[in-house]
C-alpha cells in the first residue's frame, strides 16, 4: 500500500523539498540573521503561503471531486470559471497589502525597518495573482496525473530565487544598498512566478493535446462517434461538429456552494497558518529572529512534509476504499469494519515509526543538521545555536503531527472535518494571545506549538469516537517511542559530557565533528526504524503490501 505507490511523485517532491533548502541555506548564506533577511524570508514565501491558505487546499478538496464527474469541456469550463475569481480576489487582496503595507508588515514583521518591510509587503502583492493562478493550474495538472508538471513546477521556482540569492552572496550583493538587495529579489521572484506559469501552462496544454491525439481515430468515424458512445467523451472544447453539437457540456454548474469553499480552505489552511503566525511572533525578539525560527522549523518540516503528510497522503486511497467496501449495517460509518481497522493501523505505525525516527535524527544532530544547511556565508554561530537549539525542541512536534494527520485523513474519508478545523482555530487563537501577552522567544514558541500540535492530535482522534482505540496499534507505536527516549536521554549524557567540546560541531562549515555527529543522527533514525520493524507487525505489513 505504500512501499510501492507514489515512486514518481516521492522522487520529485523530494527533489522540490531539497531544492526549497538549498534556497533556505542560500538565504542564510547571503543575509545571516539580520533584518534584511527577515525581509528576504518574508518576502520569498508570502506570496505561496497566501496562496495555500487562500486556495491551494481549497481548491483540490472541491475541484478534484467535482473535475472527476465532468468531460474535458466541462472541467475546462469549470477551471476558466474559478480562474477569473480567483485573480480578481487576487487584484483585491493585492490593493488591500498594498493600502495597508505599514500596519500589516509590523504585525508580520515587528522586528526589521519599516521601510524595508514594506517593500516586502508591496512585492509579495505583485505576485499574489501569479501564486494563486499557480495553485488553480497546479491542480488541474493533479487532476491530469501529470505528477511531473506539479512537482516540477517549484523546482523552477526555487531554481531562479537560488540564482538571484548566489548573486548576492557571492557578488557580495548582500553587503549594498539594502533597497537594491530588495529590488533583485522582488524581480526575481516575479520572474519565478512567471515561469512557474509558463511550465504549468505547457504541461496543461500537453495534456490537452495528449486527449485529442487519443481520440484522433474514432473522427474518422463520423461526429457520433467522435463525441462518444454516451456523447461525452468527445468534447473536451476543441472546435469540430462534435465539441458544437453539445454546447450545454461546456457550461458549468453542480459547484458546491460557499460554505463548502470555506470549510475547505480552513482545513487546509488552517494548519499552515500556525507556523507561520509563530514565525511573525518569533520576529518581535528583534531582527533577525524570524530568520533564525524559520530556519529551525525547515529542519522538522522535511520530515513532516516528506515522510509524515506523504504517508497520510497514500494511505488516503486505501482507507477509502476500506470505508466504501466494509460499511454495514452494524458499522455504517465503516470504521468498525476490520479492512478500515486495519488501513488505519498499518498508516498510523508507519507515520509514528518514521516521525520516531526524524524527531531521533534531530535530537541528536541537530547542531550538525544546522551547520551543514545553514553554517555557511554570513550566518552568525550564535544564531546556528538557535537553528539547532528550536529545530531539536520542535522535533518532538513531529509526534503529534504524525496522529494528526492519519486522523484527519480517516476524518476527510468520513465527512467530519469540522472538530479538527475548530482545533486548528482555537489552537492558533491560544498562540496569538500567547504572542499578544508577550511570548516571543523562539524556543518557548517552537515548545508552545508541540503542545499545540498535541491538542489538535486528541481533539482529532476524539472525532472518530469509540472506534479509535481500536485503530490504534499501541505496540507498534511504544516501542519505537521507548527508544527515542533512550536515544534523547544518551544525547543529552553526552552533551554534558562533553561541555565546551559539544560546541565545536556548531561553526560556519562542515568539518569531521559535523560529519560525526551527523553519521551518529542517522544511525539514531535507522535504530529507531529497525525496533519498529522487528518489535511489531504492523509496520512490516505496511512496508510489504
Amino acid at each position: 500500500m505504500f512501499f510501492k505507490a507514489g515512486v514518481l511523485s516521492f522522487a520529485l517532491l523530494l527533489a522540490s523539498r531539497v531544492l526549497g533548502l538549498v534556497r533556505e541555506s542560500a538565504q542564510a548564506a547571503a543575509f545571516g540573521a539580520t533584518g534584511l533577511g527577515d525581509v528576504a524570508v518574508l518576502m520569498l514565501s508570502l506570496p505561496d503561503w497566501l496562496a495555500g491558505v487562500l486556495s491551494s487546499g481549497a481548491l483540490a478538496y472541491v475541484l478534484l471531486p467535482h473535475w472527476a464527474r465532468e468531460t474535458p469541456a466541462q472541467q475546462d469550463a469549470t477551471q476558466k470559471w474559478v480562474q477569473w475569481r480567483l485573480l480578481w480576489l487576487a487584484a483585491a487582496l493585492a490593493v488591500l497589502l498594498w493600502l495597508a503595507q505599514g500596519p500589516l508588515a509590523a504585525w508580520l514583521l515587528p522586528g526589521a525597518a519599516p521601510q524595508l518591510r514594506n517593500a516586502a509587503l508591496v512585492w509579495s502583492a505583485l505576485a499574489l495573482p501569479a501564486a494563486l493562478l499557480a495553485g488553480l493550474w497546479g491542480t488541474r495538472l493533479q487532476h491530469e496525473c501529470d505528477f511531473v508538471g506539479l512537482y516540477s513546477a517549484n523546482l523552477v521556482v526555487n531554481a531562479v530565487v537560488i540564482a538571484a540569492l548566489l548573486l548576492l552572496a557571492w557578488g557580495g550583493g548582500a553587503q549594498g544598498v539594502p533597497h537594491g538587495v530588495s529590488t533583485l529579489l522582488g524581480l526575481s521572484l516575479l520572474a519565478a512566478m512567471l515561469l512557474r506559469l509558463a511550465w504549468q501552462g505547457w504541461r496543461l496544454h500537453g495534456a490537452k493535446k495528449a486527449r485529442r491525439l487519443k481520440r484522433a481515430p474514432a473522427t474518422a468515424f463520423g461526429p457520433a462517434l467522435a463525441a462518444g458512445v454516451d456523447g461525452v467523451d468527445g468534447v473536451d472544447g476543441v472546435d469540430g461538429p462534435a465539441a458544437h453539437s453539445q454546447p450545454a457540456l461546456s457550461k458549468v454548474g453542480g459547484l458546491p456552494g460557499w460554505h463548502s469553499w470555506l470549510w475547505a480552505a480552513l482545513a487546509a489552511g488552517l494548519p499552515l497558518t500556525l507556523p507561520f503566525a509563530a514565525r511573525s511572533l518569533a520576529s518581535a525578539a528583534g531582527a533577525g529572529a524570524l530568520a533564525v525560527f524559520n530556519y529551525a522549523w525547515k529542519l522538522v518540516e522535511l520530515p513532516l512534509v516528506l515522510a509524515i503528510q506523504l504517508v497520510a497522503a497514500l494511505a488516503f486511497p486505501a482507507i477509502a476504499r476500506a470505508h466504501a467496501h466494509a460499511a454495514t449495517a452494524e458499522a455504517p460509518d465503516g470504521l468498525h469494519s476490520p479492512a478500515m481497522v486495519q488501513a488505519v493501523r498499518s498508516s498510523l505505525a508507519l507515520a509514528w515509526t518514521l516521525a520516531c525516527a526524524a524527531a531521533a535524527a534531530l535530537v541528536v544532530g541537530a547542531p550538525a543538521l544546522a551547520s551543514l544547511l545553514f553554517g555557511w556565508g554570513r550566518m552568525q554561530p550564535e544564531a546556528l545555536a538557535q537553528v539547532a537549539a528550536w529545530g531539536a525542541t520542535g522535533a518532538w512536534g513531529l509526534l503529534p503531527q504524525a496522529l494528526a494527520a492519519v486522523a484527519l485523513t480517516v476524518l476527510a474519508t468520513l465527512g467530519r472535518l469540522r472538530l479538527a478545523v475548530l482545533a486548528y482555530a482555537l489552537a492558533l487563537a491560544v498562540l496569538l494571545l500567547a504572542g499578544a501577552a508577550g511570548l516571543h522567544q523562539g524556543g518557548a514558541l517552537m515548545g508552545l506549538l508541540n503542545v499545540l500540535f498535541c491538542g489538535v492530535a486528541l481533539a482529532a482522534w476524539w472525532g472518530l469516537g469509540p472506534a479509535a482505540r481500536q485503530c490504534l496499534p499501541v505496540r507498534a507505536m511504544l516501542v519505537p517511542l521507548a527508544v527515542l527516549l533512550a536515544l534523547a536521554c544518551a544525547a543529552q549524557w553526552w552533551a554534558a559530557a562533553m561541555g565546551d567540546l559539544g560546541h565545536a560541531t556548531l561553526v560556519r562549515g562542515f568539518g569531521k565533528n559535523q560529519a560525526f555527529m551527523l553519521a551518529c543522527s542517522a544511525w539514531a533514525a535507522i535504530l529507531v526504524i529497525a525496533s519498529g520493524w522487528f518489535g511489531a507487525p504492523q509496520l512490516r505489513e505496511a512496508l510489504r503490501s
